[in-house]
């Protein structure tokens, strides 16, 4: 009798043991909660805006810079100045948990000050290549938590540009910009320039860099059949008529024959989402001097 007691009284703490084992088992195994994707951003650059919104993650912006002017649902955006020279109070007014900006956005310390008000802040390069446009797309996705939509945009975007054939006929291009009434053509190393490569076109500057001003004298000189330009520069000229009117470009060929191709500034060289759309819409622009 007194063993079976025993027995009993061993049986009954090892299934104690064993439920405390069980139950701590079990509050190991319980998932912790996670982190909630951001719902409150900003974007800092109009090619960063635009991918957002191309991510399907529109709804958690609250605020954008002054270029970030498409879709049209951008335009609603507050806006917190420039990114270039963007306000930092502007921007913390706004309550971000998440800041996307452009590697060009500054000054560096206004990035660094949103930091320490409690902000994260994902810096996106800007460079105009197709390797930095996934980048740009990828390191947002990622920010964002849409990995999977990331992915898929960069893939679709490939597809489209693996469609896209250099133009047969190379045209000689001079890509103006005169937004400021003044008026610069790009060289090497610009966005304007990286897009007449993508489609085989010919830049006549292509044998200086950056943005530079030009004389009437250099214009003629340069004999472009095209004249590439934003819709922001024929605004600043008052219309077409009057822009190819200008001295120098008067004298050129493409003004001659009115070859002109004008492009939304943020499509043609923002290098974002859209940059099949803008290669293609360029291509169309180049097609009636290619059949000749």
């Amino acid at each position: 009798m007194k063993r079976a007691v025993t027995l009993r009284t061993a049986r009954h703490a090892l299934l104690s043991l064993l439920c405390v084992a069980g139950l701590a088992h079990v509050a190991f195994v319980i998932p912790v909660a996670q982190a909630a994707p951001p719902a409150r951003v900003v974007g800092l650059g109009g090619a960063v805006t635009e991918i957002v919104y191309a991510l399907d993650a529109g709804n958690s912006l609250v605020g954008a810079d002054a270029s970030s002017i498409y879709p049209p649902a951008a335009l609603k955006l507050p806006k917190v100045g420039y990114y270039r020279t963007f306000s930092v109070e502007g921007v913390a007014s706004l309550k971000p948990d998440l800041v996307l900006a452009s590697d060009q956005s500054g000054p560096p310390q206004s990035l660094e000050q949103l930091k320490r008000l409690g902000s994260k802040v994902v810096v996106l390069p800007s460079a105009p290549t197709v390797a930095a446009l996934d980048q740009r797309i990828l390191g947002a996705a990622t920010a964002l938590e849409r990995g999977t939509q990331g992915k898929a945009l960069v893939d679709r975007i490939h597809a489209e540009l693996d469609a896209i054939k250099p133009t047969v006929k190379p045209p000689r291009v001079l890509m103006v910009s005169a937004h400021t009434g003044k008026m610069q053509a790009a060289g090497e190393d610009t966005a304007g320039a990286a897009m007449l490569k993508l489609v085989g076109a010919t830049n006549v500057l292509g044998d200086q860099t950056g943005y530079k001003p030009f004389s009437a004298e250099a214009a003629a000189a340069l004999r472009p059949d095209v004249i590439v330009t934003t819709t922001m520069s024929i605004q600043a000229s008052g219309s077409v008529e009057a822009f190819l009117a200008q001295p120098g470009l008067n004298a050129t060929p493409a003004a001659r024959n009115k070859r002109i191709v004008v492009m939304d500034d943020l499509l043609l060289l923002g290098f974002g989402p859209r940059l099949p759309e803008a290669l293609r819409q360029l291509q169309a622009g180049f097609a009636p001097l290619a059949a000749r």
